[in-house]
């Protein structure tokens, strides 16, 4: 049995993959009736309560996570004869923005130019440093957009700095990127590695509404998978590990990491030999990775706070809906839909006519 903090969306995707190769999992979240709950057995309790997360140690063979947001010390704690997977430090490092970029340059991953800032003095030396535009983020506990700000004067810059809490900072510039991509890997225990079709990646708002897959070419392919490849060797890693990237004529900037499955890989389930979800399980489990190939050109689309009426969904041709069984909020993920077709062109038209129907004020550029 595999052990799984966090029972949201990627978590039950997770579960899924695991029925056909004989595996079940086991969920610990805080959240009495998380999405990962109608597929397994889920302990509720906090992500930092040491007596439930050694017994979720106790009842099975790895521990994994479905975010990046659980406590380090909590996993810590637990011993060194507990199996974590993905490495422990992999999580630390994806949790601290400016030790991401450290590590970014360590390992000769290009990247934006960037501060660490902690006080208006530090600020100020940043925006002599680098400039504007720029973004000013928080160290930690950020995703979807959450604790960041765009900043475009000092005046801006210093308000922001108010404006995040007091906490530490990281201000990198602002780069006038072409368009997003991510490249999703998995490493084995074995040291086997499959390296993903690039995705290209179109966000709002800070949260991710679309991904088309292959979404690069061989150029990029080949530099996002370079660059993948010595993170996954740096920290010997195990499981699925993503890497997303600005496109600035031509060249790769790392933006950050997420040492875990995607929501650009949500594609995999239909469009690749061996879904992400899949890849993971196999490579925390010691077992032989699976192809990482595109079928062919796959789509897929984030829905957001609320679920398209399901007939208008499922009518559109070649369409497979995913619901994760979430109460509708705003900007809440709730579920996505992805499309496979035999061409690019095939799939975008695709695209065109399920976005009219479900998110019609997104333009794919």
């Amino acid at each position: 049995m595999i052990g799984v903090i966090g029972a949201g969306q990627l978590g039950r995707m997770l579960a899924l993959a695991g029925y056909p190769l004989g595996q079940q999992c086991l969920f610990l979240d805080p959240a009495s009736g998380a999405p990962a709950s109608a597929l397994a057995p889920q302990i509720v309790a906090p992500f930092t309560d040491a007596a439930r997360l050694a017994q979720l140690a106790a009842r099975t063979e790895v521990l994994t996570f479905d975010w990046e947001n659980v406590s380090v010390e909590s996993l810590r704690a637990l011993g060194r004869g507990v199996r974590i997977r993905p490495p422990v430090a992999a999580l630390a490092a994806a949790q601290d923005r400016v030790r991401e970029k450290r590590l970014f340059e360590q390992l000769a991953i290009p990247t934006t130019r960037w501060q660490a800032v902690d006080s208006p003095r530090s600020l100020q030396r940043a925006l002599r440093g680098i400039g504007l535009p720029a973004v000013l983020k928080t160290r930690r506990l950020g995703y979807d957009g959450k604790g960041q700000a765009v900043v475009r004067t000092a005046a801006e810059a210093m308000q922001a700095l108010a404006g995040l809490g007091g906490v530490p900072l990281l201000y990198e510039e602002l780069v006038p990127f072409d368009f997003e991509v991510s490249v999703i890997a998995a490493r084995s225990t074995r040291g086997e590695v499959v390296v993903y079709p690039l995705n290209r990646n179109l966000h709002a708002g800070g949260i991710l509404r679309l991904t088309r897959a292959p979404g690069g070419g061989p150029a990029l392919q080949r530099q996002a998978a370079r660059y993948v490849r010595r993170l996954l060797e740096h920290f010997r890693y195990a499981g699925v590990l993503t890497l997303e990237f600005f496109v600035r004529r031509g060249r790769l900037l790392a933006n950050e990491m997420a040492p875990r499955v995607h929501n650009s890989g949500h594609w995999t389930i239909e469009g690749a030999v061996t879904s992400q979800f899949e890849n993971h399980l196999r490579a925390i489990l010691g077992l032989p990775l699976g192809a990482a190939a595109a079928v062919g050109h796959a789509a897929m689309i984030n829905l957001l706070g609320r679920m398209p009426p399901r007939e208008r969904v499922l009518a559109q041709a070649g369409v497979h809906l995913h619901d994760y069984g979430k109460q509708e909020r705003p900007g809440r993920k709730l579920g996505h839909c992805t499309i496979v077709a035999a061409t690019a062109r095939d799939r975008d038209a695709r695209v065109r006519a399920l976005l009219a129907v479900v998110d019609p004020e997104l333009k794919m550029r």
